[in-house]
């Protein structure tokens, strides 16, 4: 029995054994990660640094601080989303009663990327704890630094036969995917997330992807131009733009189009210099093969600002794009890098088209005040989730799930979106004994009409 079955083995005993199911031992175990969350703290941070060029903020504010935040929330709703909820009985079940209660699906994986190493493997994590899982984990062996703190931090925290690390690259990715689990997180690209999914199905086993895409900015007629500037610069740059729902192209306005790739030039000055490569704020590419890829876009427009380089350092500084090559990689695959291409458009309805006739992304921001135009983007267009006059910022709101459609991901998780991902809702119905209706019995002579006027 190798290892992978050996740990399945001893969590499937642990599971069934019931200790997971008392939601006072689950708050504690949450407790006990938070604890060290805290004890690692700087050392998390400088693993990140290590992997990502992080700096203590970044790292903070993208990884450990919204980690601590969904302990949190779901410290304080647990018992709520545990406890047995009353549901209307109908006419056709009298006399009864009926009730439903999240229990936890068992044994779960979750497979986490890169990008957000920290943040992407516990938060998801913390919702499997809160639901009463076991968990295996599988960091991204990219993000090396952090992979290795976290496997140390939870072997020290828990025992293996509750949360276990499992390292390694594609070849442990597949050895995982080979045996059966309750349920599978992954996050990362659509095109591993389509082997994960073949994977998942030869043991119906049911899965959450968490994928990516092309999110692209409407920049609408009549906006603060200065201001839109400013926070799409911080939503594209933040982490070097090796973010799953970083803004990848901006749809503007023609007449706007100078003068807010002016804005997007001072907004970038002044958030990381004017020589961004020695800026200790400002982050690296992961590893040479994702520097190397993101070289080759840097071709496919006309370079209207940055493009400067430090190979040794794995950085690239923001760059603008405008004219890009609607054929080339850079408007056909996620970007996931610091390059922004910049389209015009001359009427409103032209974004809606554009972005229908591609895939569903898995974030949409417009910039706009105009409320028809707002309506007509949240109504119409299909995609996970987004801001109206921002970036990013909708996922740090602990009351919104977050999920993909699509090409961008199924399933969701944040918050109470994560607890019932790593739960199933079990529907019971208490039937009275005290009356039986023989309505439903054999024989059914004389007995039609009577159901026909209860159940149409």
């Amino acid at each position: 029995m190798n290892e992978i079955q050996l740990c399945l083995s001893e969590m499937r005993t642990f599971f069934l054994s019931g200790t997971t199911q008392d939601v006072t031992w689950r708050k504690k175990q949450l407790i006990t990660l938070r604890q060290s969350i805290s004890q690692y703290e700087t050392t998390i941070l400088k693993a990140l640094y290590a992997d990502l060029g992080k700096s203590d903020f970044e790292g903070f504010a993208t990884e450990l601080g919204i980690v601590y935040a969904e302990i949190d929330h779901h410290l304080k709703h647990l018992d709520s989303w545990t406890k047995k909820h009353r549901v209307r009985s109908t006419i056709l079940t009298f006399p009864s009663s009926a009730f439903t209660i999240a229990q936890p699906l068992g044994i779960v994986l979750i497979m986490s990327p890169w990008n957000y190493p920290f943040q992407l493997t516990l938060a998801p994590l913390v919702a499997a704890i809160a639901a009463g899982n076991c968990v295996i984990l599988k960091p991204s062996r990219y993000s090396e630094h952090t992979s290795q703190v976290i496997e140390e931090m939870l072997a020290k925290a828990f025992l293996s036969n509750y949360i276990a690390t499992f390292q390694g690259g594609s070849a442990m990715n597949t050895e995982l995917l080979s045996h059966r689990f309750d349920h599978i997180f992954f996050t990362g690209s659509p095109n591993v997330g389509k082997i994960v999914m073949e994977s998942a199905a030869k043991h119906l086993t049911p899965v959450t992807l968490e994928l990516g895409g092309k999110s692209p900015v409407i920049i609408d007629a009549g906006i603060n131009v200065k201001l839109a500037a400013k926070r799409i610069a911080w939503g594209k740059f933040i982490n070097a733009g090796q973010t799953c729902v970083a803004p990848d192209y901006v749809l503007v306005k023609r007449e706007l189009l100078e003068t807010f790739v002016e804005e997007l030039k001072k907004s970038i000055q002044v958030m990381y210099g004017t020589n961004p490569l020695n800026n200790s704020d400002y982050p690296k590419i992961i590893n040479q093969k994702h520097f190397d890829r993101l070289l080759e876009l840097l071709t496919c427009g006309t370079l209207a600002y940055g493009g400067q380089l430090d190979p040794k350092a794995l950085k690239i500084a923001p760059t603008i794009i405008t004219e890009p090559n609607m054929d080339s990689n850079l408007m056909i695959d996620e970007i996931f890098g610091p390059i922004l291409p910049i389209i015009p458009y001359d009427n409103f309805e032209q974004t809606i088209e554009f972005i229908q006739n591609r895939e569903h992304p898995l974030a949409l921001y417009l910039f706009s005040d105009n409320k028809t135009h707002q309506d007509l983007v949240v109504n119409n267009l299909i995609y996970g989730g987004g801001c109206i006059n921002d970036t990013i910022v909708h996922l740090v709101n602990v009351h919104m799930a977050f999920g993909g459609v699509g090409s961008s991901g199924m399933g969701s998780y944040h918050a109470k979106a994560g607890f019932n991902t790593f739960s199933h809702t079990k529907s019971i119905l208490k039937k009275g004994n005290w009356l039986d209706v023989p309505l439903r019995y054999p024989p059914f002579k004389g007995k039609f009409s009577l159901l026909k006027r209860l159940m149409k």
